[in-house]
């Protein structure tokens, strides 16, 4: 009995280490940017009952995926980053390049392969608008339109516009309910977040009071909220089985989900085609990034050509979705959906074309063409496919957005009245000319002399700062135009003026340059600004060097 009782004694002994580290809870951190909420957290849990596990491996690109390969649970997690447009973490820092899409923690949220957020409980999101309520996606006219060519009343197909705005807006806190699907507490904040300076002495002070208490217990801590009271901190969970948002989970994770092979995928993305357009139209951002998979080898594999001919074949949602595309509210939506049709088989390249002809004919029968459709003109007619498409309608307006539009399609005499338009008093006709010049810029050494003349007689100093601007992405060589601009910087009082000049001289040919007038000219005329801190600095600094 005794040497049984030792024996106990001794496997109680070796356990007692064992059990206590099983009884520790897991802290994960994703340090993008500040390490001080991860430090905060650090200093005030106690190594007894918590470990630390930073996921992010300096150096390493797949660093979320070797953490999911080394099987890492975690019981919290602290992701800290700044927060933008395009739904990515990132750093201010120079010196890391570190990042992280939320499409990669979709992924590993829908592929069911990593254990690192099985058994979450907490999560806390420090970083910009990571909770913000605000849809990505606006439920514009053509959503309720669409609707009403089902069959549905006008208030009904209100209704129904509206309450997909509320399921399938894709805010930043729904997104984030998506993929920390059944974790308790969330927390973020709903609009601007305080830097890590200011939110890890935040933290310290909540833990000073509440002490590790209220941390990995899967309850919202009323004490953290009030903290942070005056920085839209939120705390919200994530979805469980029934949210209403479950139905956009399961199609999120179609397209996230890396268990599922190319046909599967096409599949699904059929299945999405045959509901109401309303619904793959919020889900176009995705759709396109399979279309973009899908290359020439990928759609000759068996399986993904028999999907793609079942997409092709069903003839009912290809009328449904070229109905919606054709009522869009705005062009660029209506030229992707095009895209995709044809990517899907829906539209051969002739049919592509005639319905990317009709969709800018359209716009050019509206009273005003504005900048960004002048940019996707350009843009679509990148080889100049669709030149000379809308000659006929050419002597209907010489206005600048049209005049744009046109020479976009290769209509010379456009190209030349926008050209003219570059040195207009009137700041719209400045901004169509620069979204044009963007895309085509000026090639002739007697059209960049004409230019800058034209340039240089201007009146206004906002638009001749404007006008300047798109002169400095072209490159000069030709000494009688460096000169026309050395002389409008002696003759300007406008200080933004002589900045973009300098700004434009200073990419110019070194050879078309006087260094020693030019120099002089600079020192002698300049208007005075703080120094060390514009072009005509730089410019000077670089001209003295030379010479």
């Amino acid at each position: 009995m005794r040497r049984i009782a030792r024996s106990l004694c001794l496997l109680a002994t070796c356990l007692l280490p064992l059990l206590s580290l099983a009884d520790k809870q897991t802290v994960c951190t994703i340090t993008i940017n500040s390490a001080d909420e991860k430090e905060a957290f650090r200093r005030s849990l106690p190594a007894d009952k918590y470990q630390f596990v930073e996921l992010v491996e300096k150096g390493r690109k797949d660093w979320l995926q070797s953490s999911c390969e080394a099987k890492v649970s975690c019981d919290i997690l602290v992701i800290s980053g700044h927060h933008g447009e395009g739904n990515v973490f990132f750093s201010d820092s120079l010196t890391r390049n570190e990042y992280l899409p939320v499409e990669e923690l979709e992924r590993v949220s829908c592929s069911g392969s990593c254990p690192m957020f099985e058994h979450l409980k907490e999560v806390y999101l420090f970083g910009c608008n990571t909770m913000n309520s605000t849809a990505q996606h606006t439920i514009s006219g053509e959503i309720a339109r669409s609707y009403s060519r089902e069959g549905k009343s006008a208030d009904e197909a209100a209704r129904l516009a509206r309450l997909l705005g509320q399921q399938r807006g894709e805010s930043s806190r729904d997104r984030m309910r998506l993929l920390f699907k059944d974790v308790p507490v969330i927390y973020g904040f709903s609009g601007v977040a305080p830097l890590g300076q200011t939110a890890g002495p935040l933290l310290s002070r909540y833990f000073q009071g509440a002490g590790s208490s209220e941390i990995g217990k899967g309850r919202a801590s009323g004490g953290l909220l009030r903290q942070f009271s005056s920085h839209n901190l939120v705390a919200a969970s994530g979805i469980r089985d029934g949210d209403p948002l479950q139905p956009l989970r399961q199609d999120v994770c179609k397209f996230a989900d890396d268990r599922m092979s190319p046909a599967d995928r096409v599949t699904a993305v059929h299945a999405m085609l045959k509901r109401p357009t309303a619904e793959s139209r919020l889900l176009l951002d995705r759709i396109e990034e399979l279309t973009d998979t899908l290359t020439a080898s990928v759609r000759k594999q068996p399986e993904v050509a028999k999907a793609l001919d079942a997409v092709v074949a069903d003839t009912a949602a290809r009328d449904r979705y070229l109905a919606f595309a054709r009522d869009a509210d705005e062009p660029v939506t209506r030229a992707r959906m095009i895209d995709v049709a044809h990517d899907f088989g829906w539209l051969s390249t002739g049919q592509r074309k005639t319905e990317l002809v009709a969709m800018l004919g359209d716009v050019m029968a509206r009273k005003e063409v504005a900048a960004p459709e002048v940019d996707l003109a350009c843009t679509l007619n990148k080889s100049g496919e669709l030149n000379g498409a809308l000659d006929a309608q050419a002597g209907k307006s010489d206005a600048a957005g049209h005049s744009a539009l046109l020479a976009c399609l290769g209509n010379r005499e456009a190209r030349e009245r926008v050209l003219a338009r570059l040195a207009s008093p009137a700041d719209a006709d400045v901004r169509i000319a620069q979204a044009y010049l963007r895309h085509r810029p000026l090639q002739e050494a007697t059209e960049l002399r004409g230019m800058t003349q034209a340039i240089a007689r201007m009146s206004a100093p906002d638009a001749q700062t404007r006008a300047l601007d798109v002169l400095a992405r072209h490159y000069l060589s030709d000494r009688e135009t460096v000169d026309t601009l050395r002389q409008l910087f002696a003759k300007t009082r406008s200080a933004p003026v002589q900045n973009a000049i300098a700004g434009v001289l200073i990419r110019a040919d070194k050879k078309s340059v006087e260094a020693g007038e030019l120099l002089r000219t600079l020192k002698e005329n300049r208007v005075k600004t703080s120094p060390g801190d514009n072009m005509v600095d730089a410019l000077i600094h670089r001209l003295q060097e030379s010479s």
